[in-house]
């Protein structure tokens, strides 16, 4: 069995309709389902990502409506590390990005923070030029965000997490964890905390998803009970199933399935134009669609 690189990342904010300005708007990714928190269903679960939202490039947010910014840091993901084509693709965001975000440039990578302080990291990578990416009307193909590529947390001891990692075939490569193939995978960059308290809030990662194919999943249960992690049962949440534990940094971690993907219920060309509720919240329609604050399509002022 092996893990195929990051499924999705879920971070938090305060601001559903803002957010979905920012990372559809002003980044590109298509918004591919608007359904809420499953297990608070008073709070939006909004998912990026390409065309299809397929796994390796959903983006998720909970909204939580005036929710205080967090403080990333120690147990947390602290930074999302997406692929572009080229060092051009960075120039290009960069000039894109002036007033609309906080940027930091190297020469291979620019930096970005979100208007909630989200970090998101854009890294020239030679051969994903023919990764799948959304087709936003105001963003060229030959820059848009292909997928995700890593992620970089924080631990007060990165050492503990060692025995964990390499029982879900992580393999340790210099100062980072990467899993997954050639084709298809994403590193885990465990470092050591400057020793500031994290909150969560707004502007924080709430956990990183690594990708399952569907017919290992119960295997991942059993390797997890192995290398000693408290792990939930598996977890229907219709468009995949998943398994929650914290590794022993404090890192909330999901393995999730590739499928079903997120046209189970909605058809291709519509995904993300309508409030989709699973069952067992279904009978609350009419309260959510008069508390959720509407969320039009982002690329609707772009076409």
């Amino acid at each position: 069995m092996q893990l195929h690189g990051i499924h999705h990342v879920t971070a938090i904010t305060a601001d559903g309709p803002r957010n979905a300005e920012f990372y559809g708007g002003v980044l590109g990714l298509r918004l591919v389902k608007k359904t809420v928190n499953f297990d608070d269903p008073g709070a939006y679960h909004l998912y990026y990502g390409d065309d299809a939202g397929m796994p390796g490039t959903a983006l998720t947010f909970f909204e939580y409506p005036g929710a205080r910014l967090g403080r990333a840091g120690e147990g947390m993901v602290t930074r999302i590390d997406w692929s572009v084509p080229s060092v051009a693709a960075l120039d290009w965001w960069e000039r894109h990005l002036v007033g609309k975000a906080t940027t930091e440039r190297a020469p291979e990578s620019l930096d970005i923070w979100d208007h909630e302080g989200l970090v998101t990291r854009l890294v020239a990578a030679t051969g994903c030029e023919s990764v799948s990416h959304a087709h936003a009307p105001h963003v060229p193909d030959e820059y848009a965000l292909r997928r995700m590529i890593g992620v970089a947390a924080q631990a007060r001891d990165p050492h503990h997490s060692t025995a964990v990692l390499k029982s879900l075939g992580f393999q340790h490569q210099g100062d980072a964890w990467r899993t997954g193939s050639d084709s298809r995978s994403a590193v885990y960059g465990l470092e050591t905390s400057d020793g500031a308290i994290s909150t969560s809030g707004a502007g924080t990662i709430h956990h990183v998803a690594w990708a399952s194919l569907d017919e290992d999943h119960q295997g991942w249960l059993v390797r997890a009970a192995e290398a000693g992690v408290q792990a939930t049962p598996i977890v229907d949440r219709d468009y995949f199933r998943a398994i929650y534990f914290r590794e022993p940094s404090g890192v909330l971690f999901e393995l999730a399935t590739d499928g079903p993907g997120f046209a189970i219920d909605e058809e291709p060309d519509a995904l993300g134009l309508a409030l989709r509720l699973p069952r067992q919240h279904e009978h609350l329609r009419e309260l959510l669609e008069q508390r959720l604050a509407p969320i039009p399509d982002p690329w609707e002022p772009y076409r």
